[in-house]
């Protein structure tokens, strides 16, 4: 491993700037115009109730990123089905819409109209804590011939054969883990040590096979709903450790039309993009974002995730937000009383690298994935914009990213963390006042833990931040939950 540093930039003059690819208008649709290729994609502050209602620190955590004015903010992962889901946003009722407006409403006001707002619909499939084991084996697992063959197998006495369940249970919950591994099947040890989680090809269980008669249907609900609320548009969520992405991967075996073969992962997504299509206007913009690579074993890799892009923008996507990585299968053990958490493990750090990394780094990791799946679709005769991501901390990289073909438009997850003004300010020629991210990850230790997600870089109270009277506060009342306010410094002729 290496400890890569921040590089300095060279910043450009706010006419470089002004000339620049990055800072040029991009088309998203057949009506849509971001003023620019700069993006903030989505991510989970933790700041909605625990029923999915948008709360003033939502509020404000958008209204701080629209102050930046850039062309594209992408709100968190809002959830099509009415569960349980804790702070996270939803949009599976009417009752929703009203909140969401406000949203839209706040990132125009604070954007003055340059920013274009999309929502994110996500649909999950359920997950449990890690169980404590002895609780597990009295109550969960399910006894079987197969446990009573091992037993005796492993031990040599025949008894075991006819043991009672009770009996079993106990015996099972006293074993070390290396045994444990000759008795219980994958999936049972997977409920022990990272708990239970539903997948797409739990086909026994009928509302798990009855996913795409569903699907459809309940994600065209929730773009119209989005529609309702004055959205741009919406970006479907087909990335990472969620439904959509699972039909997508090729751990994908289902044998009912909707996997094992590529066509046949596809065709899920493809549905719920056409229905999504059909239930909203010609003025609204429908994209996803999908993987370039899963980075897991036996997963999909950049040749599914090509296919894929070629065939999402045949259908008439109007846009493809290429991301990496982030599941389940590799995600670190979480401790006991916890739920797994996607983006602990390998793939986890392929899709939010931090400074410790291998030779290669974190800055701009992920752009070739993107270039890749842009050549096959240009090369297939459409001009479907692709947004790239992944380490993006500087103009010069964002620029050579467009000039390259990597990607029509470039976004910034945590560089906008850290700086939210940070695209206004290279504008302006003023990069020299952008605060750099460290891509140490501290916010994402925060959504781990489901905590209100900051920046160590700013969310500490300091009394000289002329805001720090009035900043909303975490929970604790020990961090502030937006950057401090930044202005432009008044020009020459005294004018902001």
């Amino acid at each position: 491993m290496v400890t890569h540093p921040i590089a300095p930039e060279a910043w450009p003059t706010a006419d470089q700037a002004a000339r620049s690819l990055w800072f040029s208008p991009v088309k998203l649709g057949l009506h849509c115009v971001a003023r620019t290729r700069s993006w903030v994609p989505a991510m989970v502050p933790w700041r909605a109730t625990d029923e999915g209602d948008v709360t003033p620190d939502v509020l404000d955590w958008y209204g701080r990123f629209a102050r930046g004015r850039p062309g594209v903010i992408v709100v968190e992962a809002t959830g099509i089905r009415d569960v349980p889901s804790g702070p996270l946003l939803r949009i599976s009722h009417d009752r929703f819409v009203t909140g969401l407006a406000r949203i839209v409403d706040r990132v125009r006001t604070e954007s003055a109209g340059e920013t274009r707002v999309f929502l994110q619909l996500i649909d999950f499939l359920s997950i449990r804590r890690r169980p404590d084991p002895r609780k597990y084996f009295a109550r969960f697992l399910r006894v079987g011939a197969s446990h009573r063959e091992s037993l005796s197998a492993t031990t040599g006495d025949p008894s075991w054969l006819d043991a009672a369940d009770d009996r079993v249970r106990t015996t099972l919950a006293s074993l070390d883990e290396e045994i444990l591994e000759r008795v219980l099947t994958p999936r049972e040890l997977d409920e022990l040590f990272m708990g239970a989680r539903e997948r797409v090809t739990d086909t026994h269980e009928l509302h798990l096979r009855n996913l795409p008669g569903e699907l459809p249907d309940r994600f065209a609900e929730a773009a119209r709903r989005a529609e309702r609320a004055g959205f741009d548009g919406v970006e479907l969520h087909y990335a990472h450790a969620y439904t959509m992405a699972s039909f997508l991967s090729r751990l994908n075996t289902r044998t009912d039309g909707y996997g094992s073969t590529l066509e046949g992962r596809v065709r899920l997504p493809l549905e719920v993009f056409r229905r999504v299509r059909a239930s909203v206007s010609e003025r609204f913009v429908v994209g996803c974002r999908f993987l370039g690579d899963e980075c897991i074993d036996g997963g999909s890799t950049l040749d599914d995730a090509v296919h894929f892009g070629v065939e999402f923008a045949r259908a008439g996507m109007d846009f493809l937000s290429v991301s990496k990585g982030g599941k389940f299968e590799d995600a670190r053990r979480p401790r006991v009383g916890e739920a797994a958490y996607p983006y602990t493990g390998p793939s986890g750090h392929e899709c939010m690298p931090t400074v410790r990394s291998d030779a290669r780094g974190p800055f701009g990791r992920n752009l070739p994935l993107a270039r890749a799946i842009r050549a096959a679709v240009r090369q297939a005769g459409i001009a479907t914009p692709v947004v790239a991501a992944g380490g993006i901390n500087s103009f010069a990289l964002a620029e050579q990213a467009l000039a390259r073909g990597d990607a029509d438009v470039v976004a910034s997850a945590r560089q906008s963390i850290a700086d939210p003004d940070w695209f206004l300010k290279v504008q302006l020629g003023l990069g020299e006042s952008v605060r750099r991210c460290k891509f140490t990850n501290y916010c994402e230790a925060l959504d781990q833990m489901h905590k209100q997600v900051t920046c160590q870089l700013w969310d500490r109270i300091r009394p000289d931040d002329a805001d720090a009277a009035s900043a909303p506060r975490s929970r604790d009342g020990r961090r502030r939950l937006v950057a401090p306010s930044w202005s432009p410094p008044p020009s020459d002729d005294g004018t902001p």
